[in-house]
């Protein structure tokens, strides 16, 4: 029988006494392309919205001479490999357990690859965050602690899929990846229709996603960012597989996940036999969960546009961290694409109206607004209904 234990720190501060570890899982640094076509889809969900950005693209195909290509284009998150590493460290030091993180970049291992330089980091494990397409919806898997000496070849093997899906290749892949005696398997945010198919289909490809493959898998993932509903449901669907839960915090911006594993491991590869053979995890979830979910999204996608001056050059502004391919199909940041260097007036103005949503009064009048009855009540009901 699959152990999942929650607890929650706002309730037990002493929550992580007798661990020795805690473990950061799936976060994100700059090495992480994260997709610009959900501007596209915005538009379509809210018409209001269409006329604002029908007006960017004309602009920028009457400025710069190319359409906005929503799918090609891409920003990557503010926090580099080092700065993620030692912020996820840090929250874990506080409890007062080891550190060891795990970082999950979309469809790449450069992060962990260039931590494993540094010697505080040296032991980090090689994992990813795999985008799987299945039918008309994609799912994330975590990837975590894969052989360092076949890492690059692994790579190539599931970049291979994803390019070219086959039903029968995608079975063969989970074999392997659970033949790896020291290869942890998550189901990442399973309940999260990425695509916006629609919340009946969604539930049905992840059913059928499960039934053919789940064996393969050592964990669901309760996931930071999303939402105690969503949370919930993911509860109730390990319960249905009898799988065991797990944490993954989904970390983008500079807020740390907010979600750990607690454990009695010395090494992440003892943690991944804990939750392998022992089939045992023990989750604590951090004060910044109980937040309002919209404060929290908003501050995220606040993080992503902010600047920061203290930064590494190439990761200081946003413009810095988008980006979108020229002329000739080469993706290059925006701040290279606009004439003399300088956003559009109309661009930066937007971008510091939502800096601004993020600052002083407006902050905290939008969190006392989303601070209802109902969060309350989710937050004081945590995960259990």
């Amino acid at each position: 029988m699959a152990a999942s234990s929650i607890s929650y720190l706002w309730r037990d501060p002493q929550a992580a006494k007798g661990f020795r570890s805690g473990v950061s899982l799936h976060s994100h640094t700059n090495q992480s392309s994260e997709t610009l076509d959900f501007l596209a889809n915005f538009g379509n969900q809210y018409p209001v919205m269409r006329p604002l950005l029908s007006r960017m693209e004309r602009r920028a195909e009457s400025m710069y001479g190319f359409r906005i290509n929503y799918a090609a284009s891409y920003w990557t998150p503010p926090m580099t490999p080092k700065l993620a590493f030692d912020l996820e460290s840090k929250q874990i030091q506080n409890l007062d357990v080891a550190p060891m993180v795990s970082i999950t970049d979309h469809d790449n291992i450069k992060a962990p690859m260039l931590l494993r330089t540094i010697p505080s980091a040296r032991q980090i494990p090689v994992s990813v965050e795999w985008s799987v397409p299945y039918g008309t919806q994609s799912f994330h898997l975590g990837v975590h602690n894969l052989p360092s000496a076949r890492a690059t070849e692994w790579m190539a093997t599931l970049a291979e899929y994803t390019a070219h899906p086959s039903e029968r290749r995608l079975g063969e892949i989970f074999q392997a990846l659970n033949d790896e005696p020291n290869v942890l398997l998550v189901f990442n945010h399973p309940m999260w229709d990425l695509y916006l198919i629609g919340k009946e289909r969604h539930e049905f490809l992840v059913g059928e996603f499960l039934q053919k493959y789940g064996a393969h898998f050592h964990a669901l993932e309760l996931n930071g960012l999303r939402h105690w509903d969503e949370n919930r449901a993911v509860r109730r669907l390990a319960e249905k597989w009898n799988m065991l839960l797990i944490s993954g915090g989904d970390r983008h911006g500079v807020e740390p996940n907010a979600n750990l594993n607690l454990t009695n491991a010395t090494s992440f590869t003892e943690f991944v036999h804990e939750i392998r053979k022992e089939r045992k995890s023990d989750i604590v979830f951090m004060p910044q969960y109980a937040e309002p979910w919209k404060h929290r999204i908003l501050q995220s996608a606040i993080d992503a546009v902010r600047d920061y001056p203290e930064f590494p050059q190439g990761s200081r502004t946003w413009d810095e961290r988008v980006y979108h391919p020229d002329r000739q199909g080469v993706p290059r940041p925006l701040k290279e694409l606009w004439p003399s260097g300088r956003a559009p007036r109309v661009m930066k103005w937007s971008i510091q109206l939502v800096q601004l949503m993020g600052r002083g009064l407006v902050s905290g009048g939008l969190r006392m607004a989303w601070s209802e009855a109902h969060q309350q009540r989710l937050a004081l009901g945590e995960l259990d209904g």
